[in-house]
């Protein structure tokens, strides 16, 4: 009989590998592949350790969630416009009861008793409280503490097992391989740079996408409903004759039309100032209902306001008035007065409009993400010191949103998360529309090396860098557009394109491109086939399967196109700090569009009919609803970007809004 000897290295070789298995019907249901050098890991936790345990459960139907918005938003469904109410959707997406049961029977055969057990009011997440080596028990893991050189502490462990059963009902465990700062916002804040939208040069701001371009201007002289100069500045009489707009007259107290901002607000003087311009109609002192959001004030003194929030407003009531605006501010000052890429955006917002928003778990994130959004109380002297609010406000039917940052900057479980949301907000009833931003195909300077090709993705910055939100396939995203030189809003425009503002940061142009998270949706996936086979640019392209820049690409050919539409953005009139500014960004094209959507349902709501909700299905259903726009483009990365032509493309979408035309699709549909 012959016998194998196994040397004492091979025998504790086998050990480790034994010991590095999952037990028994168990398997590794998270493990982080990658630590950032910036993560230091110390010492193994103490034994006794006491630590705050959520487990997220998966949520149901997730998998089925786009369907059920093309339900309503499809203009061929029989169940178009039967929007849910919040109830239904939380009732739809709640993980299951199957889920809860299975997790707390385990738990509870594990030792962790139920009495201990809480379970969350949106039915997310279990929570309790065990010591370290409970969880290590439980999990078949070690945690250890670790430091961020800047970021603060946190505790984590590199991987962790669920029995086989079990895993299908939890999205993540936390603490876990998740690294996280728990110190609040303090350290985070102290080295931000102030934040608007895209370009608040007005103020010498930087960071977020959507903003205005500013050119100090004398008052013009002429007759404000003069048609003649609107290839100089367009006035709300320009943008009614370029779009056949009439006069509004409707003002339903349901549908008053949102705003979203953060940083300074509007001045009301400012606001005044406008009305006695070009809005005559509108009494002096006419200004949005407050939903004030996380310490938010509102409104700014002259010298400290926002030109994203004035110009936002001027536009808005010029076109929709005596209808009503809602503004909601987000944030108190510390907040909002600095930025740095990398810092969330939308959360605290999302969280006042939808209180299982703050709780909510999916993407292996639940709530707001610690290190990224800000943190309440805010114990700064000044700081907001309430709780984070949570469902105390109700969206509005339009929301308008003017800021943005680049996908590059932030987790796509972060974005993914959002995105999700908005879809809800979708199934309710709500069009959110957005700007795409005013770099064309690159990303805001800053956000890149200060080299040539600054803005630009990639080891040789030549990857085009596309904007979120604007990527997300559940909001309207908007292009610019502009009046050339001598032509008239008889002629067709072009796409947005003005090289004077580089003395200020880069050249400004529409916003486009293709996404790197989100695939092309079903809706859009005809135009989007259409461009890219009759106009394609002849760049190199990668997939959404593969790494960025694969195989030199610099653009991702199979993931979502934007923007979706457009609307002139440049040569604006507005009033800033009491003074008259020649303004331009997306950030006025997308309350101009979101403007004209608002009016369209007080049409239907005055026919008996619900409002439009999310409208990207029916505006791509129904081309011939827009003027299309075949000129001009949105370079960027050392090339001349896309090129607006027949059809949609990633510079102006469908191109700008035919109202009458546009009207005429909605009212026709249920």
């Amino acid at each position: 009989m012959h016998f194998t000897t196994l040397s004492v290295a091979a025998l504790g070789a086998l050990a480790q590998i034994s010991s590095a298995l999952p037990p028994p019907g168990h398997s590794i249901h998270e493990k982080r592949e990658v630590t950032s050098s910036r993560w230091v890991k110390r010492d193994r936790l103490p034994s006794d350790a006491r630590l705050p345990i959520r487990i997220g459960l998966s949520q149901s139907n997730l998998d089925q969630a786009h369907k059920y918005l093309m339900d309503v938003s499809d203009p061929k469904s029989k169940n178009y416009a039967k929007h849910w109410t919040q109830e239904e959707v939380i009732a739809k997406f709640a993980p299951s009861k199957e889920a809860v049961e299975a997790t707390r029977e385990w738990l509870v055969k594990s030792g962790i008793s139920g009495h201990r057990i809480s379970h969350s009011d949106n039915r997310g997440w279990l929570a309790f409280d065990a010591t370290t080596k409970e969880m290590e028990d439980l999990l078949d893991t070690e945690f250890h503490a670790y430091d961020h050189e800047t970021q603060g502490s946190t505790v984590g462990c590199d991987e962790y097992s669920l029995p086989n059963h079990v895993r299908r009902h939890v999205d993540f465990v936390s603490p876990g391989i998740k690294l996280a700062p728990s110190g609040g916002s303090a350290k985070r804040n102290a080295k931000r740079n102030e934040k608007r939208g895209v370009r608040q040069n007005l103020r010498k701001d930087t960071g977020r996408k959507g903003s205005a371009s500013y050119s100090v201007s004398p008052i013009p002289n002429s007759n404000t409903t003069d048609l003649s100069t609107c290839d100089k500045i367009i006035t709300p009489e320009c943008i009614r004759a370029l779009y056949d707009v009439p006069p509004a007259n409707l003002s339903d107290p349901s549908n008053s039309m949102g705003i979203f901002e953060t940083g300074a607000a509007y001045a009301q003087k400012d606001m005044d100032l406008f009305y006695s311009r070009y809005a005559p109609q509108i009494p002096n002192g006419t200004h949005p209902k407050h939903n004030l959001i996380d310490g938010a004030t509102a409104p700014s003194v002259p010298r400290q306001a926002s030109g994203e929030a004035d110009l936002d407003f001027q536009l808005a009531y010029s076109l929709i008035y005596p209808q009503g605006t809602t503004l909601f501010q987000a944030d108190d000052q510390y907040v909002t007065s600095a930025f740095t890429y990398g810092n969330g955006l939308f959360n605290t917002f999302l969280d006042a409009i939808d209180g299982t928003y703050c709780n909510y778990t999916a993407f292996n994130i639940t709530g707001d993400s610690s290190g990224i959004d800000p943190t309440y109380p805010d114990e700064r002297p000044g700081g907001y010191n309430g709780t984070l609010q949570c469902g105390v406000f109700q969206p509005t039917n339009v929301i308008s949103i003017s800021y943005g940052v680049q996908e590059h900057d932030l987790p796509a479980a972060y974005q993914r998360r959002q995105c999700t949301e908005f879809l809800k907000l979708g199934l309710q009833g709500v069009t959110v529309v957005v700007a795409s931003g005013d770099d064309g195909v690159e990303g805001r300077l800053g956000d890149e090396s200060k080299g040539a090709n600054r803005g630009c993705l990639g080891p040789e910055h030549k990857v085009y860098n596309p904007t979120y939100p604007a990527t997300c396939p559940y909001l309207t995203t908007v292009g610019a557009t502009m009046v050339f030189p001598n032509k008239t809003v008889n002629d067709p425009e072009s796409a947005a394109y003005d090289d004077d503002l580089r003395k200020w940061s880069q050249l400004f142009s529409s916003g486009g491109g293709f996404s790197n998270i989100y695939p092309i949706p079903d809706y859009q996936a005809p135009a989007v086939a259409t461009y890219l086979n009759n106009w394609n640019p002849g760049y190199p392209t990668y997939g959404l399967s593969q790494s960025m820049g694969a195989n030199g690409g610099i653009y991702n050919n199979q993931g979502r196109g934007f923007p979706d539409v457009a609307a002139v953005g440049n040569n604006i009139a507005s009033f800033v700090g009491t003074n008259f500014f020649n303004n331009g960004g997306t950030s006025a094209s997308a309350p101009i569009f979101a403007s004209l959507i608002n009016l369209i349902n007080e049409e239907r709501i005055a026919a008996g009919k619900n409002p439009v909700g999310f409208v990207n299905p029916t505006l791509y259903a129904n081309p011939q609803a827009m003027n299309d726009i075949t000129n001009g483009t949105n370079p960027g990365c050392n090339t001349t970007g896309f090129a607006a032509v027949e059809g949609w493309d990633p510079v102006t979408g469908l191109g700008t809004p035919n109202y009458p035309k546009l009207l005429s699709v909605f009212m026709g549909l249920n």
